[in-house]
């Protein structure tokens, strides 16, 4: 069951134009939408999760309309948004069956099983009875992850999952993940490179509401091979080579700066050929679309 998504755009208010003509064809497995901040990312998740509805376009999953069968879409939908609220004083058990019986599993015994293997799932039964309101960041996410999966869904999206986690409890999270979505369509929505390139078979990179790069990432990551250059500076350097050469991302280490540039050839004696990462990509194809 592919999401297929055709000319869509969305104008607020406000004149921010957030998606600007986007069109997308996401098969099942791990999708990742890679982005800054504000570039559109939640706008696109929230119209996906028929939550809000475009200015022109078309969304189908399989057969289903999205904008015209909210109603079919939300059965078939998991959704774990960037903030979520949740009941402090219950417990996880309590509260992922109230959830359950929400989304439609009435059987008793059905849904004691299902948010059984769900806590299980998302390493939370043994913690179950505990109240939501002591859980921790990274805990909080896996409970979110727990309602997402309820009713099997077809399309399950999740946005900005790890930000704010502490490196341990992001581990788990996309251990968690990776296991999730064999038959459904699972859009990982971020601005960290590092998440995508660890989970996700294909990606498209977008900011400023329009989509700058939809590929896998390695053949992403294979066409950069031989254009990246490093050299490490002193910052007093830095203006002067980000004058003379495309500079694509830099870093501080140990009180110097680590450069990266992209060209055909070497920008000068003292830079190396490095091998690229889905880093050089994203930021090669964010200094481009600044150049033009």
């Amino acid at each position: 069951m592919d999401l297929r998504i055709q000319n869509l755009s969305k104008t607020y208010p406000n004149g921010v134009h957030a998606l600007k003509d986007v069109s997308l064809t996401i098969p099942a497995g791990m999708y990742g939408l890679l982005g800054p901040n504000g570039a559109g990312k939640s706008t696109l998740m929230r119209t996906l999760a028929t939550l809000q509805e475009p200015d022109t376009g078309t969304i189908r999953l399989g057969d289903v309309d999205v904008l015209r069968e909210t109603t079919r879409v939300r059965e078939l939908l998991g959704y774990l948004p960037q903030e979520f609220g949740v009941y402090p004083k219950e417990s996880a058990e309590r509260l992922l069956e109230h959830f359950a019986v929400l989304k439609g599993i009435t059987d008793r015994r059905v849904r004691r099983e299902t948010v059984e293997v769900l806590l299980h799932q998302t390493n939370l039964y043994d913690v179950r009875k505990e109240k939501l309101g002591g859980y921790s960041g990274g805990m909080r996410q896996r409970f979110g992850v727990a309602v997402a999966l309820l009713g099997d869904p077809r399309l399950i999206i999740v946005d900005e999952p790890t930000a704010g986690l502490d490196p341990a409890e992001r581990v788990r999270f996309l251990n968690l993940l990776s296991g999730v979505g064999e038959r459904s369509v699972v859009i990982l929505s971020t601005h960290i490179v590092e998440d995508v390139a660890e989970l996700c078979s294909r990606m498209a990179i977008i900011n400023r509401g329009e989509i700058l790069l939809e590929a896998e990432p390695p053949r992403a990551i294979a066409a950069l091979r031989g254009r990246i250059w490093r050299t490490t500076l002193a910052r007093a350097e830095l203006e002067r080579v980000k004058r003379e050469h495309a500079v694509i991302s830099t870093k501080l280490l140990a009180g110097r700066t680590v450069v990266h540039v992209h060209g055909e050839v070497s920008p000068r004696p003292g830079f190396e050929a490095v091998e690229p990462d889905l880093e050089d990509v994203y930021f090669s194809v964010m200094a481009r679309k600044v150049a033009s």
